[in-house]
């Protein structure tokens, strides 16, 4: 599963593509070494895009398409993280004469053909978006997913080489997602034993290396995580997440917390509420028994000895949770919150969760604090003035 530079060497060297054309991000591209298969591409046309928003979003989606469509190449490449992978395999299977984000919107979109073939090539390792067959875009700061078969790259490549000198923001943010992706893929109400089979692999895996990978990164461990992320994505592909991920969406978009931060926030607090409520469990299978399952993945024996296991692994990967820190006002913001969240994944969740119940978890962990006309949020075990 795992690959070399030389396997991307060798696609690229295919006869049949003459034209070529390279999505991915400018900083990325160079930091993972990437750039440099570019003085390797000889007798053809290569055309590059380098993306400049953090998260995909219409706009530049538009742009983008725009792009690909004037250069018409025979072979697009997405080399980057997740928002690379995504606006590529949108923009594979997206029309511009259509009524775009209206058919976006109201999760209409008719998906007809692909423009060309799509190889993705992760510098990350997280969302696994290489297998998946979704994709997300931002509307006007809200979150939308395209979901067919037709977003399924035609060929991706593992290459750890690509992953070693990211910044360990990006690395920790990225491989909590993996970690936090194969965790509700497990319980999420359309899980299903192939699913459950990945997510058990991919935890197995990345609660193994995901440390290591932060700390002492090498060739070893940046493997295991691309395993990991890879298998993890392709839980999510037949399960989809569920909670955690529908109220992540808006703290990327308002807040700018990168995505797989934005899931650490509550994710605790989230698992927690469906623990407490299996007795209201809506799945096709026993969610105590998942639960028990996760357990001994973990290899821990109850909820709190899970949460202080994640609380532990975010604690390490400096993933900041506390919203003070974070300068995030929940009450002054709540609103534009609940108007992000997204619904198609909050279906998912296997327990019933409202706007109240969403608050409450958001709000659980956080003392309200009215001094001088000024809302402070302060974690309650962390109460420092």
């Amino acid at each position: 599963m795992i690959n070399s530079i030389k396997d991307l060497e060798n696609f690229i060297e295919d006869r049949s593509f003459k034209k070529i054309f390279i999505l991915c991000g400018k900083k990325s591209f160079t930091i993972s070494g990437a750039n440099k298969i570019l003085k390797k591409i000889k007798k053809k046309e290569v055309s590059i895009y380098y993306k400049t928003s953090k998260y995909p979003i219409l706009e530049e989606l538009i742009t983008i398409i725009d792009n690909v469509k004037k250069f018409n190449p025979d072979l697009f490449i997405a080399i980057g993280g997740g928002a690379v992978i995504d606006y590529a395999k949108i923009a594979n299977i997206v029309d511009l004469k259509d009524n775009l984000k209206n058919l976006i919107i109201n999760y209409s979109y008719p998906f007809k053909k692909k423009l060309t073939k799509l190889l993705v090539v992760p510098t990350t390792a997280g969302s696994g978006a290489e297998v998946t067959s979704n994709a997300v875009i931002y509307v006007d700061g809200i979150k939308y997913s395209f979901e067919s078969e037709l977003l399924i790259p035609d060929n991706f490549l593992l290459i750890p080489e690509f992953l070693i000198s990211a910044p360990n923001k990006i690395k920790a943010s990225a491989g909590f997602d993996a970690i936090a992706q194969a965790l509700e893929s497990a319980i999420s109400k359309k899980s299903n034993d192939k699913s459950l089979e990945y997510a058990s692999s991919s935890l197995k895996i990345s609660l193994n290396s995901y440390l290591s990978f932060l700390e002492n990164p090498n060739l070893k461990n940046a493997s295991e995580m691309s395993i990991a992320a890879n298998l993890a994505g392709k839980a999510i592909s037949i399960s989809k997440t569920t909670a955690p991920h529908a109220a992540s969406y808006p703290f990327t978009s308002l807040f700018n917390i990168s995505h797989g931060h934005a899931v650490a926030l509550f994710f605790e607090k989230f698992m927690t509420f469906n623990f407490n409520n299996l007795n209201r469990s809506e799945t096709s299978f026993n969610l105590s028994e998942r639960f028990n399952l996760i357990f001994k993945i973990l290899k821990v024996k109850n909820i709190n000895e899970f949460n202080t296991k994640i609380s532990h692994l975010k604690y390490k990967a400096n993933l900041q949770d506390n919203l003070f820190k974070l300068k995030i006002n929940v009450e002054k913001n709540s609103e534009r919150i609940f108007k992000g969240i997204n619904l198609l994944r909050l279906g998912n969740n296997p327990v019933k969760i409202n706007q109240s119940d969403i608050y409450n978890i958001i709000n659980k962990k956080w003392l309200n604090v009215f001094n001088n006309k000024t809302w402070f949020f302060i974690k309650f075990n962390f109460v420092n003035f």
